[in-house]
């Protein structure tokens, strides 16, 4: 590690240990000997990430650890830092894939409905809230993919959808089973995940990598303008909970090989391999 490394981790574990005090840019800047707009610069190349958008993530985590301890909703959002209820309200939700209260009972208000279907590269399960979807993950068995996500959401409603499935999840899941076919070449469905700034920056612009297509992690990095973070890169393809919709299978080593791929890589090339022949087949008649 670097000096310049080593004294940005520095000021992460400064801001991790401090994120439920109020801390400004000064603050953070001040601590790390450097100028505010040195510091922003420079923590944003080691982070990919602004100061503030790492500090919410820390206070965000903080958060959860109040949630799941108990106690009023009102009393875990101040405690984390947050200034007031309704920026938590504005922004939290969206990244908790639920509301505070909803997560601090491990989603027991939330209702998940899941269906686990063959397809070419194995088994998979679909799982969606009324919002989109927040589970879409390979497995070799219905209940290990059940657990997975039980585990997700460990008090959530979770329902096996029976057909006839209901007009909007017949439609995710025959889009689905067309993008994987090959007849369905561009996928946009709706998402309801918990992520970090970070990680929707990350899946945003994998979203855009063309089909049959690949990008390695510094390619990535580069096109969302942090090109120091080609790791974090990484780490956001690893925390993908929506294989297929968020093309992280898209995404390889520089040197050209496959690198990793939470569902395995014999699957990461079957799929790339199934992209290949489907644009080589051109558009079905």
């Amino acid at each position: 590690m670097t000096h310049e490394d080593a004294r940005m981790q520095a000021a992460c574990d400064y801001i991790r240990s401090h994120s439920e005090e109020p801390l400004s840019l000064e603050d953070m800047s001040r601590q790390a000997g450097l100028s505010p707009f040195h510091f922003l610069r420079r923590f944003k190349a080691f982070t990919g990430l602004t100061p503030k958008q790492f500090l919410d993530g820390c206070r965000l985590d903080a958060l959860k650890g109040h949630l799941r301890g108990g106690g009023s909703v009102t009393d875990a959002i101040y405690e984390a830092g947050f200034g007031s209820s309704s920026r938590v309200y504005e922004k939290v939700d969206t990244r908790l894939g639920m509301t505070p209260k909803e997560y601090r009972t491990g989603g027991e208000r939330v209702s998940i409905s899941y269906v686990t279907e063959q397809t070419a590269v194995g088994l998979m399960m679909m799982g969606a809230t009324d919002r989109g979807l927040c589970f879409v993950q390979f497995g070799e068995r219905e209940a290990e993919l059940l657990a997975m996500l039980r585990s997700e959401y460990p008090k959530a409603l979770l329902t096996a959808m029976a057909e006839p499935y209901p007009e909007q999840f017949q439609a995710w899941m025959q889009a689905l089973g067309a993008h994987l076919a090959g007849g369905q070449p561009s996928l946009s469905l709706p998402l309801d995940l918990r992520a970090t700034a970070f990680q929707w920056k990350v899946w945003r612009y994998l979203q855009g990598i063309p089909y049959a297509e690949v990008q390695s992690y510094s390619e990535v990095a580069e096109g969302i303008g942090q090109p120091k973070a080609a790791r974090a890169v990484a780490r956001a393809c690893a925390t993908n909970r929506v294989a297929i919709v968020i093309p992280c299978h898209r995404v390889i080593r520089g040197t050209g090989e496959l690198g990793g791929y939470r569902w395995g890589l014999d699957r990461k090339r079957a799929l790339l391999d199934g992209e290949r022949a489907a644009r080589a087949r051109g558009p079905r008649r």
